[in-house]
């Protein structure tokens, strides 16, 4: 109310300011920023409720198996049969099974091979194009050793027999990566059905093909004794999902984007060398067949240990490289709700292993275990397995006790995968000369990192299952928020890359896409699928809701949808629901645009409140217009020792000779009387205690130059050196969302000298260097350099070079020395 009552210079401002404001948003080009999400995201239903909870009738397909492999570890091959039953709890009659065969991805024919561009955003492998004809195009050695282990290798499922559970065959057709199944009979809903496939398949080399799983073979010599490493993962034709919101989601591998699955229970046997160590997805379950008494012995010394206890050592395992041997044996595991299986073999690990306890969880004891060569070294042994632990304290924090019996992390050839209860991680030590092995920082924080990243990835997506082949970022952003504050739980110096900053050279790029692009179709993945969604909820929880707010409504939203299967829409209607915070602005912004942050602090106009009381007021104009600076001409005639003309002539004057147009007169005085009488008894009450007060009243004019509405954060800086921060929320740009103006009050003796937009880069704001009102001098740095020679191309001397001598290997090897 008191607008009413503000004087007529500040109203005319306000007026003005809002007036362009609102001339640049009648363009034709208006956008509401605050638009509601609902109009775009899936209607609710009786599958999914409008809170964002799994509905009354929500369902979900079960899949169990059991599988018997064979490891032949000279040939690289897998031979298995498995026995899949599949539950039909859908309200859906199906007359065919979707199954994937992710293996065919490396085949010649494979869609992933017959649509790889040479170079190009988005494109994995160092390849270019020529410039012109100027330069030759360039193809890595890595390109071609990649061609070659293809062509060599018959790669791809080799499915020898598919039947019914009476020995029938069912027809099947094998298309790309997926597999149809034609049942003999349909499946109606609440019915089971069971079925067998026999297969086979080449391991690929993932150092050759860079996999998500493959072998590694070491180089046959006495540092290394030729001795292999077996990741196995997308290892045997399991069954696409089957859902509620998309049917079968049998979306061809192209390779980004990962997997969508179905929970069921696993038994799986494993015959591989009797030297090896088996890592596996579950709990093994014949431990006096493949262990020794002392090795269970340490396992179970292990539950209770402040540090983790060698269950195979590192001296056992170099025995094992030593000491190869053509005998086998079998390890069994079994996984109950689980929703993949991945495992590892080789005779080169070691085997470290540390209880968890989980006070009050249905699984109180968690073994945390690491398996790993001798190449891993010190760096392995002293992290690994703490940060699997570490993972699991912080990450139940946020969402839920963990659920399964083990966590692992396994060395090998993958540089970082997940899968349940087991992850690949890639990081090793150097081997020196002197025979010792070191590690660079670089190393140490990828592995900690990795280890947390790929381990986290038990919560989000093995038990709260989102669709990866859709929607990466449901998987790896919430993964990459969550990895980031155990990160920092662990050491903030580590540049962990979820911090607003990390993101704002993506965000104001060329080639984004919105975060809701489907998976195989994002141009540059680890920006747009984990850094900039990690950074949104890291905003989001420090900024825009803070911390009670959302991690009550993260949780929420991981409780819920643990063991089920969320869509962004679950997510987005749990985090507005469970925190009572309309986030509609946020969501759209952050992922369906492709806006960026950039808040530019374009003007602060400092008013003052008229008094209406003429003696004072015009009294105040007449000291503005004799603070206001000469002119040139002015301050020049009088150094030149100008007499002016009326001091020439000083016996010609009149009335206005004694008064300027800041007099005062009873005209005035009548009328500012008028309006103090006019006023009703509670608007002079506030008049006057304005008047009186005398603040200091500031229009600060913003503008965005980036689109993505965000809060306005600000620190006022006073003349006495104190500072104060502000809060404005998002909602201030919903009327105008390309500019707005806020007027600020303060006390008569809180004069303004500075404001600074985000101070603390909260926001992702792509562009500091508009954020000071006084626009501050940006600090950049310049350095000297000597001009190079021309590059033009020199001509062979084949005269002279002609007479060079070949050198021998040695001589390589002693030049490469000095």
């Amino acid at each position: 109310m008191f607008n009413k009552i503000i004087t007529t210079a500040l109203l005319s401002l306000l007026s003005i300011n809002a007036a362009n404001a609102a001339i640049e948003q009648t363009k034709g080009d208006f956008k509401d920023k605050f638009r509601q999400l609902d109009e775009s995201l899936p209607t609710p239903n009786v599958y999914r409720n409008a809170a964002g909870q799994p509905g009354h009738q929500y369902w979900q397909q079960k899949v169990d198996y059991k599988i018997k492999v064979h490891l032949n570890e000279e040939k690289h091959r897998l031979d298995a049969s498995e026995s899949i039953t599949y539950n039909n709890n859908s309200p859906d009659t199906l007359k065919y099974l979707w199954l994937q065969l992710d293996q065919n991805k490396f085949r010649n024919d494979s869609m992933s091979a017959m649509t790889t561009t040479f170079g190009g955003i988005g494109a994995r492998g160092p390849a270019t194009q020529g410039a012109s004809g100027s330069k030759p195009a360039q193809l890595s050695l890595a390109a071609l050793r990649r061609d070659q282990f293809v062509a060599d290798h018959e790669l791809g499922y080799d499915i020898q027999k598919v039947v019914d559970k009476s020995g029938n065959k069912l027809h099947h057709v094998i298309v790309g990566t997926n597999m149809r199944i034609d049942l003999a009979k349909p499946l109606t809903p609440g019915q089971s059905v069971e079925f067998a496939i026999d297969y086979a398949y080449n391991i690929v080399e993932e150092d050759a093909v860079s996999a998500r799983s493959g072998y590694e073979h070491f180089p046959d010599d006495e540092r290394e004794g030729g001795n292999d490493i077996f990741l196995l993962a997308q290892w045997f034709p399991r069954l696409h999902a089957y859902t509620d919101y998309e049917a079968w989601t049998n979306k061809e591998f192209i390779g980004r984007g990962e997997f969508t699955l179905e929970f069921g229970n696993y038994d799986v046997e494993m015959t591989v060398p009797a030297d090896h160590i088996v890592s596996s997805t579950g709990e093994l379950q014949n431990p006096k067949q493949v262990l020794t008494s002392t090795q269970r012995k340490r396992l179970k010394e292990a539950e209770n240990a402040k540090r983790p206890v060698f269950v195979v050592t590192a001296d056992e395992a170099l025995d094992n490289e030593i000491e190869a041997t053509n005998k086998e044996k079998t390890w069994k595991f079994s996984a109950k709700n689980v929703r993949d299986f991945a495992w590892a073999s080789s005779r080169k690990f070691m085997w470290d292993a540390k209880g968890h306890k989980q006070k009050g969880a249905n699984q109180d004891l968690v073994m945390a275990m690491s398996f790993y060569p001798k190449e891993g070294g010190d760096l392995w042994k002293k992290y690994s397995t703490e940060s699997v632990v570490h993972t699991l304290d912080v990450y139940s924090r946020f969402s839920f006790d963990y659920p399964y019996p083990t966590a692992q992390s396994v060395n090998g050839p993958v540089g970082g995968m997940e899968y349940p209860m087991i992850s690949f991680n890639g990081p090793r030590t150097e081997l020196q000369d002197d025979g010792s092995r070191t590690y660079s920082q670089a190393e140490k924080r990828f592995l900690i990192g990795v280890v947390i990243h790929e381990v986290g990835h038990n919560y989000f997506p093995m038990i709260v299952n989102s669709d990866e082949r859709q929607w990466s970022w449901m998987d790896e952003g919430l993964n990459s928020f969550l990895d980031g504050v155990a990160g920092r739980e662990w050491d903030p110096t580590i540049p962990w890359g979820v911090e607003p900053r990390d993101v704002v050279g993506y965000m104001k790029s060329s080639s984004q896409v919105p975060v809701m692009t489907q998976s195989d179709s994002v141009l540059h993945l680890g920006p747009n699928a984990y850094t900039k969604p990690a950074v949104a909820l890291n905003i989001l929880r420090e900024t825009i809701l803070g911390r009670e707010l959302f991690d009550f409504a993260f949780k929420e939203y991981a409780q819920r949808w643990m063991f089920k299967r969320p869509t962004p829409s679950d997510f987005f209607r749990t985090m507005e629901e469970a925190s009572g915070v309309d986030l509609d602005w946020f969501w759209r912004g952050w992922f369906y645009t492709t806006d960026h942050v950039d808040i530019s602090l374009d003007k602060i106009s400092k008013l003052r409140l008229d008094t209406k009381n003429p003696d004072i007021d015009f009294d105040r104009q007449r000291q503005e217009e004799l603070d206001k600076p000469l002119s040139l001409t002015e301050e020049r005639n009088k150094a030149e020792g100008k007499e002016l003309w009326v001091n020439r002539f000083s016996d010609i004057t009149d009335f206005y000779d004694e008064n300027d147009r800041f007099t005062v007169t009873n005209k005035e005085r009548n009328k500012y009387n008028k309006f103090l009488k006019d006023l009703e008894p509670w608007e002079r009450t506030v008049f006057e205690r304005a008047v009186k007060e005398d603040k200091n009243y500031y229009v600060l004019d913003f503008s965005n130059k980036g689109g993505l509405v965000m809060p306005i954060i600000l620190q006022l800086t006073f003349a006495d050196g104190s500072t104060q921060n502000q809060y404005i929320p998002a909602e201030i740009w919903r009327r105008t969302p390309k500019a707005v103006s806020k007027l600020i009050v303060t006390d008569k003796d809180q004069e303004l000298v500075s404001v600074s937009v985000d101070p603390r880069w909260e926001t992702a704001d792509v562009d500091v260097s508009n954020n000071d009102y006084p626009r501050k001098i940006i600090p950049s740095r310049i350095e000297a350099y000597k001009a190079k020679k021309s590059t033009k191309k020199v001509s062979r001397d084949i005269m002279q070079d002609i007479k060079t001598e070949i050198k021998s290997s040695d001589d390589d090897e002693d030049e490469n020395n000095d």
